[in-house]
């Protein structure tokens, strides 16, 4: 039952699957059920001796949550000292990350169609409990050998709270970091979210990151050679930003969009646009992008069970 608190001996350890925000992760063996799970120790605040920013308000609606598109918290284990706690969360035999850099061409359209559509189901999930992620990339996105995609790697996700509460601007993995993080907004939203799938959407169809920077001003650079340069009349509260004014703004009129992903529908495009857009307000959201046109449009989107099978690459230490 999520909730309840065990202790990490019940748990045996397998091997290594990777180290995420909260810490190494690792495959291990629920010896109550046989079942396997993912184990990560969360990273405690040395100079406090407590738990981190990612707190256990944050946890605790993540027990609550349930979709079958969010890695389910299974449990919230203690070590052997009183300062180690560990999360005890659902195991994935695949991340997309490792299937994309594995595979020698990219998802068939229907394949990445099923993924996107997982994919906004359970982000409207967490929207809707008012959870934002701020580190949605492939790396952090799960599939099973049935089809089922998993949103993964909870150590940067804030509860919403008071619209005026000020948050970090300096979370999102650069590449898939919106525009207005680059110039230092505080008060976001959960556009954030809409703008890193964008990113994964264009990533899963061109089988390449979209804006693979190194640094804040390539990013822009980016950004800005692809859709042009952000001005008041697309983005009234752009001039407003903390840091608009540090980076200098080439002159880009037009959005090569079109040029970039010629091979993508109208309705697809159409979709992109609306995900990338730099006024985080007319984004769409998670569930109005769910339904979106280009999901009805052929080919549709495959079934999770008819998704193409792969090679297990996270049961083995690296």
């Amino acid at each position: 039952m999520a909730g309840s608190c065990r202790s990490i001996t019940e748990f045996e350890k397998l091997n290594i699957l990777g180290e995420g925000t909260y810490g190494v992760v690792y495959r291990a063996r629920d010896s109550r059920t046989g079942h396997q799970v993912a184990v990560k120790q969360v990273k405690m605040n040395q100079e406090r001796g407590g738990l981190p920013l990612s707190s256990l308000r944050e946890i605790t609606a993540l027990q609550q949550l349930r979709h079958t598109n969010v890695l389910q918290l299974l449990h919230v284990a203690a070590g052997r000292r009183l300062t180690s706690i560990f999360l005890i969360m659902e195991y994935c035999e695949h991340d997309l990350a490792a299937l994309v850099d594995n595979m020698p061409a990219p998802f068939p359209e229907p394949a990445v169609k099923c993924l996107m559509q997982q994919l906004f189901a359970g982000l409207d999930a967490m929207h809707r409990e008012c959870l934002i992620h701020r580190d949605l990339k492939l790396s952090n996105l799960l599939l099973t050998d049935h089809g089922i995609l998993k949103v993964a790697d909870f150590g940067l996700t804030r509860v919403i709270e008071d619209p005026a509460h000020h948050m970090s601007p300096t979370v999102v993995t650069l590449w898939y970091r919106p525009p207005e993080l680059v110039f230092g907004m505080k008060n976001y939203t959960r556009a954030v979210d809409i703008w890193s799938c964008g990113c994964i959407f264009a990533e899963l169809l061109a089988h390449e990151p979209l804006f693979p920077a190194k640094t804040e001003v390539a990013l822009l650079e980016m950004v800005i050679g692809l859709l042009g340069a952000p001005h008041e009349s697309i983005w009234p509260a752009f001039r407003d930003l903390p840091l608009a004014h540090r980076f200098h703004m080439p002159h880009q009129p037009y959005s090569n969009l079109k040029q970039r992903f010629g091979f993508l529908s109208s309705t697809g495009l159409d979709l992109m646009q609306d995900l990338l857009m730099y006024d985080p307000e007319k984004r769409l959201s998670a569930i109005a992008a769910s339904v979106h046109p280009y999901f009805r449009t052929a080919p549709l989107p495959l079934d999770p069970e008819f998704m193409p099978t792969f090679p297990r690459h996270r049961n083995y230490n690296h």
